[in-house]
């Protein structure tokens, strides 16, 4: 299989492991359904591990492949700091994008469209879009500054996907209530398209891309030296 290729679909993979753990993890927490004995634990904290973890399996099986962005907003930190061209950066959102649909349709299938509805990406109550919106920038900035940062770090290459999973660990644990936690517009995007729930969709098919800009632009605020960093994981 060509180089090329064998990117887009440890993209697609990638994002698919990530979503479906996460998907898993949200109906684990939830004991969702009639007849469904509910979940044991926290359920935030069940949901926020299912994402992190998730994340952390799809780096491992994946990210040595394609850079495991796994996240448009991501590749879009990368376009920025030259790390990926824009041919490479729109095929990967293509990817991303159907590997998020393909986890929704799995969710479907073993669950039903109606929990894949469930799972969309909404404001909380009392959180307005606009608020959601402010939200979303400001942790995919926070999200896509850690990632530019350890992968560009020599110091941090070992520990680099670890840290990478615990952020959007913690940034689940942060913006579940408030925001439903997207920090990625594929994310948002595959449960929509199949959950055919596409209320304050705009919120997270844009907020992601801003806070994208500004995480490259705290992470280039910061570094004084730049290494050699051609892949990025996320």
């Amino acid at each position: 299989m060509p180089e090329y290729t064998r990117k887009m679909v440890a993209e697609l993979l990638g994002t698919y492991v990530l979503l479906l753990f996460g998907g898993f993890g949200l109906y684990a927490a939830r004991g969702w359904g009639d007849g469904v004995v509910p979940g044991q634990g926290s359920p935030l904290i069940i949901i926020a591990f299912g994402f992190g973890l998730g994340l952390l399996v799809g780096l491992y099986a994946f990210g040595e492949v394609s850079g495991g962005h796994f996240n448009p907003a991501v590749s879009l930190g990368a376009l920025i700091d030259q790390r990926i061209d824009f041919g490479t950066f729109v095929m990967y959102m293509i990817a991303q994008v159907a590997g998020a649909i393909l986890a929704g349709l799995t969710l479907a299938t073993a669950i039903s469209q109606r929990f894949v509805a469930s799972t969309a990406t909404l404001p909380g109550v009392g959180v307005s879009a606009w608020d959601a919106f402010f939200l979303e920038i400001l942790f995919t900035a926070f999200f896509v500054a850690v990632i530019l940062k350890v992968t560009a770090s020599k110091n941090n290459a070992a520990t680099a996907f670890l840290g990478i999973s615990l952020t959007l660990l913690a940034i689940h644990v942060a913006l579940w209530t408030l925001t439903g936690s997207s920090v990625n517009p594929a994310r948002s995007l595959g449960s929509a398209i199949v959950g055919d729930e596409l209320t304050d969709l705009w919120v997270y098919v844009t907020a992601p891309f801003v806070g994208g800009f500004i995480g490259w632009a705290f992470y280039k605020l910061v570094t004084l030296r730049e290494e050699d960093a051609t892949q990025v994981p996320g």
